[in-house]
C-alpha cells in the first residue's frame, strides 16, 4: 500500500479550536507569533472550521493577511447538522468562512463531524456533489471529511464516497484500542480504502499532556526532558499513510515545544514504541467500567438514558480527573445525542439482561450522576 504526502506538508499541523485568550477573547498577537513560528519552522498547514468560535476571523489576521497565499495549506468545515434547515444554510457556511478568512480558496476542505445521525445532512443536502462542484471551480483543492463513529460507519462512506480524497480521524495512543472509540479499526479502513488520514485529537484534547501519574512515570523515566505530550504526537506522527497531525496550540510554549521534536522528526524508535507499549499497558490497569458501548442496553431501557456515553464519561473521570471534560464529554454524548441523563433511570434492570459484559449498570448510573453532579 503505497503512503501518501500531499504537496510535502509537514507532519505538525496546527489546529485554530484553541487559540490563546484573553477574557475569552482571542489574542491576536499571540496568535500572530504562534503563525510566524510555525511558518519559521517549516510547517505548513492550519485547521480551522465555521463551528470555532472566532477561529476564522482570527487566522484572517493572524496569517492570510501577512504571509503570501501560496506559503501555507488552510482547511475549514462544514457542520451541516448545527441548525441547517436547508441546502442554501449549509452553503452560506462555506461562503461565510471564505469572507471570514479572506482565504480566497481553501486547501482542504470537509464535510465536518459525520457519524451517526449527522451524516444525514450531508446526504440530504446533496453535499458530496456540491464539494466537488467547487473543487471544478477552483474554490477547494482537496476534499474529505471528519468522523467520529466506527469503523464500519466509517467503511460504509468511503465506499459510498470513494471522491473523498482524506479524512480526518480521531487517534490517539489512549484510544488506539479502546472499543468505545476504536481508532485504530478507523485508521484502519481509511488504510484499507487507500485515503490518506489527517489527525485530530492526539493529545486527546490535552489529556494526555498529563497523563495518569503511573502513565506519566513511565515515559519521564524514558526521556525525562520530554513532554507527556510530545509522546502522544510523536505516535500519531508515525502512523503511514498521515498528511499532518494536528495539535490545538493555546500558546507560545506549547508551540515551542512541539517544534522542538517535530522540526526534524522521522518517526518513533522500536525502543520509543516499547515506551508507549507500556503506558498503555499502565492505562489498562487502571479500573474503568468495562462498557465497549454494544449499546444492547439502549435498546431496552424504556427511558432512553444515555448508558454508554455516562460510562465514557466517567471512564474520563477516572482517567484523568478533569470533572470539566467530563462533564462537556457526558453532555455530548447524552444530552446532545437526544439521550436521558443517569438521574432518569427507573432501575428496570431491562439494561443489565442485555448487557454482554454482565455491568450493575443501575449501580453505576449512580455513582455516575454523584461523581458528575448530574442532578434530577
Amino acid at each position: 500500500m503505497a503512503d501518501y504526502t500531499l504537496e510535502g506538508i509537514g507532519k505538525l499541523g496546527f489546529g485554530l479550536m484553541r487559540l490563546p485568550k484573553n477574557d475569552d477573547v482571542i489574542d491576536i498577537e499571540q496568535t500572530k507569533q504562534m503563525v510566524d513560528m510555525f511558518l519559521d519552522a517549516g510547517f505548513t498547514y492550519f485547521d480551522t472550521a465555521w463551528a470555532y468560535k472566532g477561529s476564522e476571523d482570527a487566522i484572517r489576521r493572524a496569517l492570510v493577511e501577512r504571509h503570501p497565499r501560496e506559503s501555507y495549506q488552510l482547511a475549514t468545515k462544514c457542520a451541516a447538522w448545527i441548525d441547517c434547515k436547508t441546502r442554501d444554510d449549509a452553503i452560506a457556511q462555506f461562503e461565510t468562512s471564505l469572507e471570514r478568512t479572506g482565504a480566497g480558496y481553501f486547501d482542504f476542505y470537509l464535510l465536518h463531524n459525520l457519524g451517526e445521525h449527522r451524516t444525514e445532512k450531508f446526504n440530504e443536502f446533496g453535499l458530496w456533489d456540491w464539494i466537488l462542484e467547487q473543487k471544478a471551480a477552483g474554490k477547494i483543492k482537496h476534499a474529505g471529511f471528519s468522523f467520529h463513529s466506527t469503523p464500519e460507519e466509517l467503511d460504509e462512506l468511503l465506499t459510498a464516497h470513494p471522491e473523498m480524497e482524506f479524512v480526518q480521524l480521531q487517534i490517539n495512543y489512549a484510544d488506539w484500542e479502546n472499543p468505545s472509540v476504536q481508532s485504530r479499526g478507523c485508521y484502519e479502513v481509511a488504510r484499507a480504502h487507500n485515503k490518506p488520514v489527517v489527525i485530530m485529537e492526539p493529545v486527546k484534547g490535552g489529556m494526555l499532556a498529563n497523563p495518569p501519574e503511573s502513565v506519566a512515570r513511565v515515559l519521564k523515566e524514558a526521556e525525562p526532558e520530554s513532554s507527556a505530550a510530545s509522546w502522544a504526537i510523536r505516535f500519531a506522527a508515525s502512523l503511514p499513510g498521515v498528511i499532518t497531525v494536528l495539535s490545538g496550540m493555546s500558546n507560545v510554549e506549547q508551540m515551542a515545544d512541539n517544534l522542538s521534536y517535530m522540526k526534524d522528526f522521522t518517526g518513533l524508535t522500536e525502543t520509543e514504541q516499547a515506551t508507549l507499549d507500556r503506558a498503555r499497558e499502565e492505562l489498562a490497569k487502571i479500573p474503568l467500567i468495562p462498557c465497549t458501548a454494544c449499546n444492547y442496553c439502549a435498546k431496552v431501557c424504556p427511558m432512553g438514558v444515555g448508558i454508554s456515553g455516562t460510562f465514557m464519561a466517567m471512564n474520563m473521570l477516572t482517567l484523568y480527573g478533569d470533572l470539566k471534560k467530563a462533564q462537556d464529554e457526558e453532555k455530548w454524548l447524552v444530552t446532545e445525542h437526544g439521550r436521558k441523563r443517569a438521574t432518569s433511570c427507573i432501575k428496570c434492570s431491562a439494561c443489565e439482561q442485555a448487557c454482554p459484559q454482565h455491568i450493575k449498570i443501575r449501580d453505576e448510573l449512580v455513582r455516575c450522576a454523584e461523581a458528575l453532579g448530574i442532578e434530577e
